[in-house]
């Protein structure tokens, strides 16, 4: 059966979700699918960034640490990140990169394993970069090995899941191909050989529904200005699972990871909980804007009942996806794209990935042009160049997904990805 334009109206039509695109300002003219490289622009951000600016810090100057509650952010906002990503109150804190949580985080947990005689990091080959070049570090300064595995190697009899593994560091959804993990059964798998995990949320929080006290998993950071809107180099966040509250270390050990900063004593003690987390004086514009973020995925909790914010953006979330696969194949036949993302649900993130052995970069050089924004991802020795477009349910709606793919058509069957200046590559793709 052809799905027409109208049948996208129609969906677009009877969409519980349709209000929440008034949050956000998208400019005319512009299909936005890269929401999960970074975020559209919250309505209310602008205005909240100045009050921020013109009256908490121009008139309330220091004062405001205290009468705008800008020292307990990075808590009341993790606490916000907590009801998207499966976490308790009082688990989770915004603060600082997703690189720099990641070595903290994984730091801990290769000093809770230093005693175990483990010495092998485990992560996938495919994994985001940042990840595995704070693996490589961390393993080469504390006397461990990092290992990179394809996904198949976490399963069955010829598994690299042994007992000589010290920690498992997985990122839930693939930055490149959108596929995703089974995070209870990977934990649970870890857990059985006495390895702890790590997990990046990066392309999950926001974008799927997470259940990190669920899973049983032991660590997790993410990102902030992708599916959760904080803007560009909004804060990330950290997560610690309360089991390991009394062990976990924090390398970074800044003053505002201590136990009661304003003491100002000469020696450092760990606030207790995720808050030792937290090293530098925090970023208070930037959180702000990370607030409305925020605030933009959790107004979904209304569309949801008590089930949760996640539960009805996943629902729209794998419509749209399957829409574009189905009027990609259906539309775009004979053109040499071929589906990298899993068709399975339980396996797929808010993302569609297409490759191509030919022409990706300028494929989507020229669809940016045309005002359709996704991206595109290198290639490696096992996979062509990927075409990737994200799908934030917030903001994008079924026709939008029709007119993605008729401008994707349009591309290709006239042959317009070839002109030069779309074949010239940026500093970012």
């Amino acid at each position: 059966m052809t799905t027409t334009l109208a049948d996208c109206r129609a969906l677009d039509a009877q969409d519980p979700l349709r209000a929440l695109r008034d949050q956000f300002t998208l400019p005319e003219g512009v299909l936005y699918l890269d929401g999960n490289s970074l975020g559209v622009l919250p309505t209310a951000a602008p205005a909240r960034i100045a009050e921020v600016v013109a009256k908490e810090w121009g008139e309330g100057l220091i004062r405001s640490w205290n009468t705008a509650s800008w020292f307990d952010l990075p808590q009341r906002l993790g606490d916000k990140v907590a009801r998207l990503i499966g976490a308790a109150p009082g688990e989770v804190v915004c603060t600082d990169s997703t690189s720099v949580n990641l070595y903290k985080v994984l730091f801990a947990a290769l000093s809770q394993q230093k005693a175990s005689g483990r010495k092998l990091v485990v992560s996938e080959r495919s994994n985001f970069p940042t990840d595995l070049y704070i693996a490589e570090s961390l393993c080469r300064e504390r006397g461990f090995t990092l290992k990179l595995i394809d996904a198949s190697e976490l399963q069955g009899p010829d598994s690299a899941l042994t007992d000589e593994v010290a920690v498992l560091m997985l990122t839930h959804v693939n930055y490149r191909t959108g596929a995703m993990h089974d995070m209870k059964a990977v934990t649970a798998a870890a857990h059985a050989v006495g390895a702890l995990t790590v997990w990046d949320l990066a392309h999950s929080a926001g974008a799927v529904p997470v259940a990190l006290n669920d899973s049983n998993a032991d660590y997790a950071i993410g990102c902030g200005y992708k599916y959760l809107n904080g803007g560009p180099g909004a804060p990330a966040f950290a997560w610690v699972n309360t089991k390991h509250a009394g062990q976990f270390e924090q390398p970074l050990s800044g003053w505002w990871g201590h136990a009661a900063p304003f003491e100002f004593t000469p020696h450092y003690r760990p606030a207790p909980g995720v808050g030792r987390y937290l090293c530098g004086t925090q970023p208070v514009i930037a959180l702000a804007g990370l607030e409305c973020g925020l605030d933009t995925v959790l107004a979904a909790e209304a569309f949801n009942g008590t089930g949760g914010a996640m539960a009805a953006l996943r629902t729209k979330s794998l419509a749209l996806t399957d829409l574009f696969i189905q009027l990609v194949e259906q539309r775009c036949a004979g053109q040499g794209l071929s589906l990298v993302t899993p068709r399975d649900h339980a396996l797929r993130g808010s993302q569609v990935c297409l490759s191509r052995e030919e022409g990706a970069y300028a494929i989507v050089q020229a669809l940016i042009a045309r005002g359709v924004i996704g991206d595109y991802r290198a290639g490696d020795s096992q996979m062509p160049d990927i075409l990737r477009f994200g799908f934030t349910p917030l903001y994008v709606g079924f026709e939008d997904v029709w007119h993605s793919v008729e401008h994707l058509v349009q591309v290709l069957e006239t042959g317009e990805w070839r002109r030069a200046e779309f074949n010239r590559k940026n500093a970012v793709t």
